[in-house]
């Protein structure tokens, strides 16, 4: 009589543990490769060699998960920055300004998702997906004497300097930089935005200067900017 084997095929791939890092760590991976137009959940869950739906333990939908990528990106970014360069604010600006740089240099198809409106704070102007990078920002410049319309105004024109000028940086790597507002799909998410949700509850200055952040002042930016920069032009010329 023929004894039945009870070994495993050799083809089954061993059931892979999952967690909320690992799932975050594999979606910037496929960002890196594919940009983020690319990923859905069920892309996604074959690189993990998973069923789709075995991520939603972790995440509620692509925009939990695309959440979790900018958080990924951006978490260390103020843990970093250098105390003594932080006690002034062109100190911290500058750090700020290099360590955001870096981000964009490493992940360069990943990076146009921080320049990309926050659901929980869709009337930040202009748009910054991390919501604790915009508290940081503001909290820092309060600390060190800005008004709350000085604090608003140089979050402004700082991050429209950074983002224009890095986005132009990714898409030379290789980044689409095409509709960055587009609509995401939340797909079979439980609780949409509700990450959002709870990051804004831990952000009190960017609740408090809310009224501040939101107004358009994009045609008044632009005459400043450019005055500025033909100012600088011209003073270079005339050395």
């Amino acid at each position: 009589m023929t004894k039945r084997s009870t070994s495993k095929p050799a083809s089954a791939a061993p059931t892979r543990r999952l967690s909320q890092e690992l799932v975050i760590d594999a979606a910037l991976a496929h960002i890196d490769r594919s940009g983020p137009h690319g990923l859905t959940m069920r892309s996604l869950a074959q690189d993990l060699g998973v069923e789709a739906m075995a991520l939603y333990r972790y995440v509620h939908g692509k925009e939990d998960l695309l959440e979790g990528v900018v958080n990924r990106l951006m978490g260390d970014l103020t843990a970093e920055l250098d105390e003594e360069l932080a006690e002034h604010w062109q100190g911290f600006l500058q750090m700020f300004a290099h360590r955001v740089r870096r981000i964009a240099i490493e992940h360069p198809k990943a990076f146009p998702l921080v320049a990309t409106r926050h659901p929980a704070a869709p009337w930040l102007r202009p748009p910054l997906r991390s919501v604790e990078v915009v508290e940081t920002l503001l909290s820092t410049l309060v600390q060190q004497g800005f008004s709350d319309q000085q604090a608003v105004t140089t979050y402004r024109l700082f991050s429209s300097f950074l983002l224009g000028q890095l986005l132009l940086e990714s898409s030379v790597r290789g980044a689409d930089t095409g509709p960055v507002e587009e609509p995401l799909d939340e797909g079979d998410a439980t609780i949409p935005h509700a990450d959002g949700e709870l990051m804004l509850d831990d952000a009190p200055e960017v609740l408090r200067l809310r009224p501040l952040l939101s107004e358009d002042r994009s045609d008044e930016e632009f005459e400043i900017s450019l005055e500025a920069l033909l100012d600088r032009l011209d003073s270079e010329l005339s050395q």
